[in-house]
Order: C-alpha cells, then sequence, then structure tokens
C-alpha cells in the first residue's frame, strides 16, 4: 500500500472514530484511548484538505448511524463509561484486522471495526524464499517439494536484483516468475489439503483474522459507505438488556472443504480459491517495487462470500 493510501487509511479510522465519540456521549459516557494509533491517525487527518476531511465525514456519519441499528449495546443508557480506540499495527500482523475496537469493561463485551477507505483488498500477503506462508497461515509448515520447486526462481530473481534490473524489463515474468511461483503455491496448499482438512477454515480466519467484525468501506465516487457483517463466532449483533437489534445478523460458518484453486482463465498472475458455503478469494501476484527484488506480493480479495454475510449499503446524506 502506497504511504498516501496508508495516510488514507488512518485518517478514515480517525474520524470514524470521532463520530463515534460524537453520537455516543449524546446517550452514555465515553472515552477514546489516546495511544499511538491515535497519533498516528490524527497526524493524517491533518493532512487532508477541508474538502476531503467533509468527504470523509460524510461517509461516517452514516457507518456509524447504521453500526448503532446493529449493536445496540453502544447506544444502552447505562453509566458505565464505553471506551473506543485505534488498534496497532502490531495487532494486525497477528491476525486481528479490526482498526477500532469499541469495549465496555463492565459487561466484558467489545466489537471491532475494519475500515477501508476506497479499497477492498482483504490482505497484502507475500512469498519469499525465506517466508513459510503454510506456517503463517494455516499452521503447517510449507514441505520441502514447495521449497525445492520455487527456489530457482527465487534464485533468478536475486540474480536480476543484483545487475539492478526493473521488474518491467524482465524478458518473460510470466513463464519464469509468475506461473512457476504460482503453481508451487496451488500444488502446496492441495498437498496438505488432502493431509489437513482444517485447512479451509484456518485459511479463512488467516484472511479475515480471528475476531468477528463490521468491515466499513468508504466508497466516495459512489458516495456510499459499504457494511459487511463477518459474524462467524457469534459475537456481533447481541441484544442489550432492554433493546434488540432492529437488523439482524445471522452467524456465518466457516467453510470445511475446499472445491478447486487454479488459475484464473486467461491469467498467468491470478489463482482463484472455491471453498464451500460460497467462499471465494482470488490471490493477485505481482511486484510491488520497481527494482526487482527476491520477494512478490499478493493482492487478496475476496471474491465470493456466504449468504449469511450481510452487506448493507448506506447512501451519503
Amino acid at each position: 500500500m502506497s504511504s498516501k493510501s496508508n495516510d488514507q487509511g488512518r485518517a478514515y479510522e480517525f474520524v470514524c472514530l470521532l463520530t463515534l465519540e460524537e453520537k455516543i456521549k449524546k446517550l452514555r459516557p465515553v472515552n477514546i484511548i489516546k495511544n499511538s494509533s491515535y497519533s498516528a491517525a490524527e497526524r493524517a487527518w491533518c493532512t487532508l484538505s477541508n474538502e476531503m476531511q467533509e468527504t470523509y465525514k460524510a461517509s461516517s456519519y452514516v457507518a456509524v448511524a447504521k453500526i448503532f441499528e446493529l449493536e445496540p449495546r453502544i447506544v444502552e443508557n447505562n453509566n458505565d463509561t464505553l471506551e473506543l480506540l485505534i488498534q496497532t499495527d502490531a495487532k494486525g500482523k497477528k491476525g486481528d484486522v479490526r482498526d477500532i475496537l469499541i469495549i465496555r469493561h463492565n459487561i466484558q463485551w467489545e466489537i471491532g471495526l475494519s475500515l477501508k477507505h476506497n479499497h477492498f483488498a482483504v490482505k497484502h500477503s507475500r512469498l519469499s524464499r525465506r517466508l513459510d506462508f503454510g506456517k503463517e497461515w494455516y499452521g503447517i509448515p510449507c514441505s520441502q517439494d514447495y521449497w525445492n520447486g520455487v527456489k530457482p526462481i527465487f534464485d533468478y530473481l536475486i540474480a536480476e536484483k543484483n545487475k539492478h534490473t526493473k521488474f518491467n524489463e524482465l524478458t518473460d515474468k510470466e513463464n519464469d516468475v509468475y506461473i512457476p511461483l504460482l503453481t508451487a503455491f496451488i500444488n502446496e496448499i492441495n498437498r496438505q489439503y488432502q493431509v489437513h482438512k482444517d485447512i479451509p477454515g484456518k485459511l479463512v480466519e488467516y484472511l479475515l483474522g480471528k475476531h468477528d467484525f463490521y468491515k466499513i468501506i468508504s466508497i466516495d465516487k459512489e458516495q456510499t459507505t459499504r457494511i459487511q457483517s463477518y459474524n462467524l463466532h457469534g459475537t456481533l449483533n447481541q441484544n442489550s438488556e432492554s433493546e434488540q437489534a432492529s437488523i439482524q445478523i445471522p452467524v456465518a460458518c466457516l467453510p470445511t472443504r475446499i472445491v478447486s484453486l487454479g488459475f484464473v482463465p486467461e491469467k498467468t498472475n491470478t489463482v482463484e480459491l472455491y471453498m464451500d458455503g460460497g467462499w471465494q478469494f482470488s490471490f493477485r501476484i505481482h511486484n510491488a517495487e520497481t527494482y526487482v527484488v527476491p520477494t512478490l506480493k499478493f493482492d487478496i480479495q475476496i471474491v465470493g462470500m456466504p449468504t449469511a454475510i450481510i452487506t448493507i449499503n448506506c447512501l451519503w446524506k
């Protein structure tokens, strides 16, 4: 992700946090934890023009209003103090994709929001000659067959790096890099799946995190904020003591089977993973730098999801 995109994402986190505080404090005590992530988000917010700030505010207002409908425990009339915080980036590296936490300590309750500004990627994982994606993604180290398969590819990239070659100067990157690397990736997942049948569920937990959350995506050009419920463990949408949620969110099940994993037709750099229950992900591999380096990055997107994951489009007012 570029520095500009990163700043825009942090700025969006900041305005959503402030909007939550603004609306919640009219109903109950609320406190923002001003940690290092808060400071970074505030700095990013201050770099935006006034016009951009108004755009972000419009997006955040409709998102927060809808979250209140989904989560009555936020607005419950109670004297305990509700806590808001922006999580550190270290949490994301440990598999927690939630950017903002909304916490009530006295009832041991929290929910999380994952915020996206004009992009839909789930994750940007890497492959390299040392990164063990199997161990990181689903807890099973990659086989020697995988390492033997990818070694010539990364040896080639190291040699080109030493020549200070630009990635677009590689004469046949499709056949020299993309296809053999993705083939090794596909074969490794299929190989391990034959032995470890819990890989589908673990893959989804790696890609989406082990905590339930609402994904909030600001789509500025459409003046729409999209909210998706990832209620995989049943912790979202709980009723308060006095009120039920006005919108009911079902629990979505983790997948149990890999249906297919293979190249997208006519694409040399993208594979698709189909699993039961409606789960579908695409993995597009690309170079993240201008000059050749011995590592490649995935752009991972969710292209299909269970019907139990509810999508709500909120038009800006």
